[in-house]
């Protein structure tokens, strides 16, 4: 594989131990905004990454703006179909796999249920089915979100050994999805010594290059750069805003601790921000507006929720601390500027490519400045 490979492997201290350098990386969900991130991520490590996707979600997309089909090995179909899946994964023979695929979409889940429901539990019980068979080495990191918990709001964040559902489809079937996985494990994965799994959970991940409907983000920003009125649903919904890297940080952890040793086979693990991230909806809108030129565009509320939303949400990642070596880079105001620094190049065609790559490093960088365990 020859997809330009050389010219975005990271110049700073790589970290992960290069345990991805030159390693098959086959990624789910590659297309969509989280996946376009790990693609560049897993790059910039020298992964030969390869990417599977049911289509291209958004337009525009991070993935097409980037033009990262020229530097992977791209595979289009369903998720849910274990044989597609099956074929593509043997083809492979990939020595990473990060399942990222999903329907990711609250108020989608309320529209399409039976594809919701079919995408985030079949979809993965297709990945699982492949690891069953697997006959080669393969660590793998199932991606779910902190919505597979059972919200009931309460103050403190969730760990891992609480209880999962959900009151609404989509939490219902991440919730569902993190049962399959558990199932899978204890009859059949747990069994065999050249696979290991670990499953990560976060949210209300945000960042440059995300495109998606009913997206807070890319609500401000599409207003923003069309001239509109940012009109919100919630303003005083609270959330722990977290940077995409943040998140996709953990997950790359969790896939080394995973290759190096079996002691966190079957595992989960949360990866959220910094305590000082919670944030309301309201707080997000007027920082991300305050960094761009423009004095035309005003806040509005009007009030429309036409499905429930969860008030307050947020993890408790000691775990990740005390067994992974893992926590949060980010300060607040570092990742609105992430954000905004990305989608102002966007506005002024900038090389987005060159950017991203940018922005990896750096928060890396960062990282390893404040002395993260991680980073090293």
């Amino acid at each position: 594989m020859d997809k330009k490979q050389g010219t975005l492997e990271s110049m700073v201290n790589i970290p992960y131990g290069n345990v991805y350098r030159n390693k098959k990386v086959l990624i789910t969900g590659n297309t969509g905004f989280k996946g376009s991130w790990m693609t560049m991520w897993l790059k910039s490590l020298g992964a030969e990454v390869y990417g599977f996707s049911k289509d291209i979600p958004t337009s525009p997309s991070m993935y097409e703006t980037l033009k990262l089909d020229e530097l992977i090995e791209q595979e289009f179909g369903d998720i849910a179909n274990e044989e597609i899946f099956a074929d593509y994964f043997n083809s492979i023979r990939p020595d990473f796999v990060f399942h990222l695929a999903a329907q990711a979409i609250v108020s989608t889940s309320y529209t399409d249920p039976m594809e919701t429901i079919r995408t985030n539990v079949i979809g993965t019980a297709s990945v699982l089915e492949s690891l069953k068979n697997c006959k080669h080495q393969c660590i793998s990191v199932i991606v779910t979100s902190d919505k597979s918990y059972d919200n009931v709001e309460w103050l403190w964040g969730y760990r891992e050994n609480d209880a999962l559902g959900g009151k609404d489809i989509y939490s219902g079937s991440k919730g569902a999805a993190e049962l399959v996985v558990k199932s899978y494990w204890h009859s059949f994965l747990s069994k065999k010594s050249n696979v290991a799994v670990g499953v990560a959970r976060a949210g209300n991940v945000i960042g440059g290059g995300d495109w998606a409907k009913d997206r807070i983000v890319v609500d401000i920003v599409n207003a923003i750069l069309s001239g509109d009125n940012i009109n919100l649903r919630s303003p005083n919904a609270t959330r722990p805003w977290q940077h995409v890297l943040e998140p996709l940080s953990g997950y790359l952890l969790l896939g080394q601790h995973l290759k190096e040793s079996a002691a966190l086979d079957g595992e989960s693990f949360n990866f959220g921000p910094k305590a000082e991230t919670l944030k309301t909806v309201l707080d997000l809108s007027k920082d991300i507006l305050d960094q761009f030129d423009n004095d035309d565009t005003i806040i509005t509320n009007d009030g429309n929720v036409s499905f429930d939303e969860a008030k307050l949400l947020k993890l408790n990642c000691d775990k990740a601390l005390a067994k992974l070596g893992w926590n949060a880079t980010l300060t607040y105001n570092e990742c609105v500027k992430f954000i905004t620094d990305w989608y102002i190049g966007y506005s002024k065609n900038e090389d987005l490519l060159a950017l991203t790559f940018e922005q990896i490093e750096n928060y890396q960088l960062k990282a390893q400045k404040r002395g993260l365990k991680w980073s090293k």
